[in-house]
């Protein structure tokens, strides 16, 4: 892969609930904040990566593994939603090249992985990457978590994979700044402030500090409230290791999501668009 001079940026995502894209009909403007953030990351970047590398929360496996498949089918993994939804498409082309380079990357920082020739895509993928790619015409290729959700070693895995972003491929970590399923909505306001604050003071840290902080996420006000389990918010750790020692920005922060969440979304790296 030809090299860049200036390495692509790092983005967390909160990515929403199921197939929130083709709901517009059943949810109105509930989405219109975070559709127009993620609407907004082409801009930032400038240009059109060659490809994009999206580690989800839907996605866990004994090992870290790459999706090696050149046509993705769809995975519709959510219930309860519209029949519409279990027919919707997002057909961006995979990967088997970049998918071989995640792989051996990986390896080479003394980390387990492998490829899977078999893996779709998973909402955390296709439901953002409608708003911020919604031609499909950009490659995409899934990297999971490891089961265990360490976050030293969700660390490593960024800091891995970093080579990538001088290579023209977008790390993307897709989760939700605050996911708990139980307590969601107004009666989650406070908590979910709490925990939201603490992420952005960590974000704004230097680089040593983020690190410590986010190695010990769970000590944070609300932690376990504002995620029962972690999956959502390992994603993060991905693409702070894949920057980190640079500056972050909030690129997306609303306290009034469905109906009182505080939620939020990152950029590690400069951008290019400003």
């Amino acid at each position: 892969m030809t090299e860049r001079n200036t390495p692509l940026p790092a983005y967390f995502i909160s990515h929403g609930g199921g197939p929130w894209p083709w709901m517009k009909k059943e949810m109105g403007d509930t989405y219109a904040q975070l559709e127009a953030s993620l609407a907004d990351i082409p801009r930032q970047l400038g240009h059109t990566p060659k490809a994009i590398l999206m580690v989800s929360a839907h996605w866990e496996a004994p090992v870290f593994e790459v999706m090696g498949n050149p046509k993705p089918p769809m995975i519709y993994d959510y219930g309860g939603f519209p029949a519409h939804t279990y027919s919707v498409r997002y057909e961006a082309p995979g990967s088997p090249g970049l998918a071989a380079r995640v792989k051996a990357l990986v390896e080479a920082a003394g980390l387990p992985a492998a490829i899977d020739a078999e893996r779709g895509f998973d909402h955390g993928m296709f439901s953002p990457m409608v708003a911020i790619y919604p031609r499909a015409d950009v490659p995409v290729v899934q990297l999971s978590l490891r089961r265990g959700l360490d976050p030293a070693e969700h660390l490593a895995l960024g800091r891995a994979i970093a080579p990538l972003r001088n290579e023209g491929v977008l790390i993307i970590g897709s989760g939700l700044s605050y996911h708990n399923l139980r307590n969601f909505g107004p009666q989650a306001k406070g908590v979910s402030k709490e925990f939201d604050d603490w992420l952005a003071d960590t974000m704004n840290a230097a680089a040593a500090e983020r690190i410590e902080r986010l190695g010990a996420w769970s000590s944070a006000p609300s932690a376990r409230i504002a995620h029962p389990r972690e999956e959502h918010l390992i994603p993060l750790m991905v693409a702070v290791g894949a920057a980190e020692d640079e500056s972050s920005e909030r690129i997306y922060h609303e306290d009034s999501f469905m109906g009182g969440l505080s939620v939020s979304s990152y950029r590690l790296g400069a951008s290019s668009g400003d």
